[in-house]
């Protein structure tokens, strides 16, 4: 099984405590289970966390080395303007659909309330990490 996971998920995945933390991990550690992100989710990793979290720039250096490490990495679909109100989340659902994910895993709610991106289902990190048990 294919998953993307957004960048609001990872950032608290990596820098905070909680379900993103306990998702991530399980993730990594499942041989039935590939993570896929691209470059533009690391670059907007890179950016809030270095903003939005303060972190130093080798913790985030570390991070995305490790993310790296852990996910293969795709060039996002092209996919129209009108997929979806923001702009700014048209890369990351093209990288679902690139990645041809069972899931794209978010907490942004524009992207939860289109509940599928082609074959893709969108899901909360909750709703996505209770179905794994």
């Amino acid at each position: 099984m294919r998953i993307v996971l957004d960048t609001n998920v990872l950032l608290s995945a990596i820098f905070t405590r909680g379900v993103c933390e306990a998702l991530l991990d399980a993730l990594i550690e499942s041989d039935a289970i590939d993570l896929v992100l691209s470059q533009y989710i690391l670059n907007e990793f890179r950016e809030h966390a270095a903003g939005k979290f303060a972190a130093p720039a080798q913790d985030v250096k570390r991070a995305i080395a490790f993310l790296r490490g852990h996910a293969q990495i795709v060039e996002p679909a092209p996919l129209p303007k009108t997929a979806c109100k923001d702009p700014d989340d048209i890369p990351v659902l093209g990288t679902a659909v690139a990645a041809t994910a069972r899931v794209l895993v978010t907490g942004d709610a524009q992207l939860l309330g289109l509940g599928h991106i082609h074959d893709t289902l969108i899901l909360s990190p909750r709703a996505f990490f209770d179905g794994l048990s």
